[in-house]
């Protein structure tokens, strides 16, 4: 009928459309068309593909499904007995650290196990479990170990992950690397927000986040439980522990080539884009096609998946500034509910993991300089905003780039999987 062959017409149409769409993705990732919206950053998380408005040219997640999707299991760690750790990278800035929150925290470690690089192998450590000698990584040995924490790099994440958690001998292992966080059966973890997501994992592989993310995620998660989050824009000024020990060393010798030279000296660089020191940098990672930075689009990536939010749009700056090691963010809020500053202050003040420093007249606000080698997340600055109103929130907030950005969360991860599924992970820091 006239009815049936046009009907087989549009289909054929939208099919050779479709197909056309597909030829400007990215290999591997299925392109599928979207009205342009208040979602054009988004992509529903929970299908395994990444979609992109076609009108405002802006990334969607990279959320892609795993090679096989592998049924649910609960991923859990003894909490009445010593464990066997391994750490993986143990001679990096986030490695030391790694170690340093193990011991601080009272982690039950009955062996520990420290696997460097080939230049490091061999070299006595003193930690507080008894010297520790650093050795090649073998994976016969990770895979005889409770845990394994991993801050190495996304390719060795890669290459080994999996296969030091594969079957009932392997380890869990909690991963640093951007590697798997956006495997659709990956969990990307904060454990005070969504520890469930890595005790009911479908691998032992458990990804933690980008420190700007685990930063920002604390205060923005509370706010969510009571008002309901609409629109998140966040300006991050990121510390140059970010790069690692060595865009630590670069920021310090940088610094003294300036202050040591004659006026106009320019310190040197190699890390990062442009000198550091007395500088900021409005570039951190690559660029993307819709001109923001991946570390930009990370933040909006992984808000989403963290906090099973796929539609909220989240817009981020970021900018790499000549401190040490805590990141500051700016972070502006559009609710679903009214918002009283007075409320989201005693809010944020008993929120898991944040500590509320918001006293302008005695000049008691969120630094880098405080929240440096602290566990909380200082939250300040707390206001209302002038741009969204009742319904809008105003905050500034600081946390470790290594600490709550990497070490603590990992730790804290295996310290959730020491407790039942569905118990709140509420943990004293």
């Amino acid at each position: 009928s006239a009815s049936t062959m046009k009907s087989a017409a549009v289909l054929a149409l939208l099919v050779v459309c479709l197909a056309a769409a597909d030829a400007f993705a990215p290999a591997s990732i299925p392109l599928v068309a979207r009205s342009a919206s208040s979602r054009a950053f988004s992509a529903p998380l929970s299908h395994g593909f990444a979609s992109r408005s076609l009108v405002s040219g802006a990334r969607a997640s990279p959320l892609r499904a795993s090679r096989a999707s592998s049924p649910r299991m609960t991923v859990s760690l003894p909490a009445d007995k010593p464990l066997k750790v391994g750490i993986c990278g143990a001679t990096g800035a986030v490695g030391k650290e790694i170690i340093g929150v193990l011991e601080t925290r009272g982690f039950k470690v009955g062996e520990l196990r420290l696997f460097g690089s080939e230049r490091s192998a061999g070299r006595k450590v003193e930690t507080k479990f008894g010297e520790v000698t650093i050795e090649d990584f073998d994976l016969e040995r990770a895979r005889e170990l409770d845990v394994v924490f991993v801050s190495v790099s996304g390719d060795f994440s890669k290459e080994w992950c999996e296969k030091m958690a594969e079957g009932e001998g392997g380890a869990v292992v909690i991963d640093n690397s951007s590697a798997f966080r956006y495997e659709k059966d990956i969990s990307l973890c904060v454990p005070e927000i969504n520890a469930d997501s890595a005790r009911k994992g479908s691998k032992k592989v458990i990804a933690n986040p980008n420190c700007t993310t685990a930063i920002g995620i604390m205060a923005l998660w509370p706010l969510h439980q009571k008002y309901g989050l609409k629109k998140v824009l966040m300006s991050t000024y990121q510390a140059a522990s970010g790069a690692g020990a060595e865009g630590m060393a670069e920021l310090r010798d940088g610094a003294k080539v300036v202050v040591d030279g004659p006026e106009g000296t320019v310190a040197p660089n190699k890390f990062f884009a442009h000198p550091l020191p007395f500088n900021l940098i409005p570039h951190i990672d690559v660029f993307q096609d819709n001109l923001y930075t991946k570390e930009e689009m990370k933040v909006t990536w992984e808000c989403q998946k963290i906090m099973n939010l796929p539609d909220l749009p989240v817009s981020c700056t970021s900018v790499r500034i000549p401190t040490f090691r805590a990141h500051a963010e700016t972070i502006v809020i559009e609710t679903e509910k009214p918002i009283n500053p007075d409320e989201a202050r005693k809010l944020l003040a008993s929120a898991p993991g944040c500590v509320l420093v918001d006293d302008p007249q005695n000049k008691k606000y969120p630094m880098p300089l405080t929240a440096s080698k602290a566990y909380g997340v200082e939250v300040g600055r707390v206001r209302q905003s002038v741009v969204f109103g009742d319904h809008g929130l105003e905050f500034f907030v600081c946390g470790d780039q290594l600490l709550r950005g990497a070490a603590l969360n990992a730790v804290l991860v295996a310290e959730s999987l020491m407790q039942p599924i569905g118990t709140p992970f509420n943990p004293k820091l």
